[in-house]
């Protein structure tokens, strides 16, 4: 085996992008875990939305409280 280190022979540039290019596979990395629960958040949500019973899903709009009626006036 040599006794050199494995980063003695090269220049700082060299070793400033190798470790750039680590922290953007890292970031990349932590990103597509967070996106995976993301998913699995949201793949459970619609699992247990389809385990609830037909009517649950006809039911009322909640947003009709909501809804300002506008009078309907004749304009002569």
């Amino acid at each position: 085996m040599s006794d050199e280190h494995y980063y003695e022979g090269q220049s700082p540039v060299i070793r400033l992008r190798v470790w750039a290019l680590g922290q953007m596979v890292w970031g990349a990395f932590m990103a597509g875990i967070g996106l995976a629960v993301v998913g699995v958040i949201l793949l459970a949500i619609w699992g247990i939305s389809m385990l609830l019973p037909e009517q649950s899903k006809q039911g009322p709009s909640p947003y009709g409280a909501l809804e300002i009626a506008q009078p309907t006036s004749a304009i002569v």
